[in-house]
């Protein structure tokens, strides 16, 4: 399960969202996790890492509509 961090930081990817350097450490983990690929200078969501963005969207969505 991912922790709320990380799903943030996944969220900012898909969404080219630049993000603080100090958050760039926690990006590794995500990528040894296969959430997240290196192309470069840039990072990219896998499948893997865009499913956890959609579930926690859509866990989200059922939860506010409680």
């Amino acid at each position: 399960m991912l922790r709320d961090e990380q799903l943030s930081i996944l969220r900012d990817i898909s969404q080219s969202v630049a993000f603080a350097d100090e958050r760039q450490g926690k990006v590794g983990q995500l990528i040894a996790d296969g959430y997240v690929m290196k192309d470069g200078d840039l990072f990219e969501l896998t499948a893997k890492g865009v499913t956890a963005v959609e579930e926690h969207a859509a866990a989200l969505g059922v939860s506010d509509a409680e």
